[in-house]
C-alpha cells in the first residue's frame, strides 16, 4: 500500500469511470485496472487478484442487467467457455516476470484502443460452418482464459470484437455473452490465483465500491438503447495515458 502514488479515492474515481465505459459495452475492465494499478504503483503482486476481483463485481451487475433484457443466447456462449475455465484456472496458478506482465498488460490496451478508435462493427463476409465456428470458439476461449488467469483480464475485449467480426449475434448478444465470459474466468481465476497468493481485499474497499456503481450504471446504459460509443472514446483517453505511462516504465527498467 505504501508505493501507491494516489488516494486512494482519487484512484477510486477514475475506475468508476472506466467500469461505466466498459460495462456499456458487455466488458469487465480488467485490462484497464490492472494497466492503471501499475501506473499508480500497486504491488505487482495483488493487482491480478484485485483485477479479477474488481472485473468479477462490474460483470456481475451487468449479467444481472443483460440476462434479465433476454439478449444471453447460450448457444453463442457455451463454445467459447468450454476450454476457458479450466486454462484460466491453469493461468491462475503461474507467475509471469513484472516486466512481462507490464508488456501484456500494454498489448492488451492497444487491442481496446483498436477497438475504439479504429474498429467500425463490420462482420466477415464469408460465412463459416457450424463445425469451423465451435473450432474458432474452442481456440479462441482457451487462449482468453488462460490470460485472464495470468495477469487478470477476463478476456471480453477480445471475445465481443471476434463475435461481431464473425457474425455471430448483435451488438447486445456480443456484450452479454461478453460479460458472462468475463464473469466466469475472473471466478476461475480468482480461485485459482487465491490459493497461492492471499491479497487482503478489504484494503481496496474505495475501489469495490466505486466499479460496483460504475458497473452498475455502465450495464444500465449498456442493455438499454442508449449510444455507448461516446463513452468509449471517453475510456480511450484514459487508456492512452496508461499504455504510454506502461511502456515508458517498461523502456527505464
Amino acid at each position: 500500500m505504501s508505493e501507491i502514488i494516489l488516494p486512494m479515492w482519487a484512484i477510486a474515481a477514475v475506475f468508476l469511470l472506466v467500469a461505466v465505459a466498459y460495462a456499456s459495452v458487455g466488458l469487465g475492465g480488467g485490462s484497464s485496472y490492472a494497466a492503471l494499478m501499475v501506473v499508480f504503483g500497486f504491488s505487482s503482486l495483488s493487482i491480478p487478484n484485485l483485477s479479477l476481483l474488481l472485473n468479477l463485481l462490474v460483470t456481475t451487475v451487468s449479467c444481472f442487467n443483460f440476462i434479465r433484457r433476454g439478449h444471453l443466447r447460450i448457444d453463442l456462449i457455451a463454445p467459447f467457455i468450454v476450454l476457458s475455465l479450466p486454462m484460466a484456472w491453469l493461468g491462475g496458478a503461474l507467475q509471469v516476470p513484472e516486466q512481462v506482465f507490464r508488456l501484456l498488460m500494454a498489448l492488451s490496451l492497444v487491442v481496446v484502443l483498436v477497438r475504439i478508435y479504429a474498429w467500425n462493427n463490420t462482420a466477415i463476409a464469408h460465412r463459416f460452418s457450424r463445425r469451423q465456428v465451435v473450432m474458432i470458439a474452442l481456440a479462441l476461449g482457451a487462449v482468453l482464459g488462460f490470460l485472464a488467469g495470468v495477469i487478470g483480464i477476463g478476456g471480453g475485449i477480445f471475445l465481443v470484437p471476434a463475435i461481431l467480426l464473425l457474425g455471430l449475434g448483435d451488438m447486445k448478444q456480443a456484450a452479454a455473452c461478453g460479460v458472462v465470459f468475463v464473469w466466469l474466468n475472473s471466478l476461475a481465476g480468482l480461485i485459482s490465483r487465491s490459493q497461492y497468493n492471499f491479497v487482503d481485499f478489504s484494503n481496496y474497499l474505495p475501489l469495490i465500491v466505486a466499479v460496483l456503481l460504475g458497473g452498475t450504471i455502465g450495464s444500465l446504459i449498456g442493455s438499454s438503447r442508449i449510444e455507448s460509443r461516446s463513452l468509449e472514446k471517453v475510456l480511450g483517453l484514459v487508456i492512452v495515458v496508461a499504455v504510454v505511462l506502461l511502456l515508458r516504465s517498461l523502456l527505464t527498467v
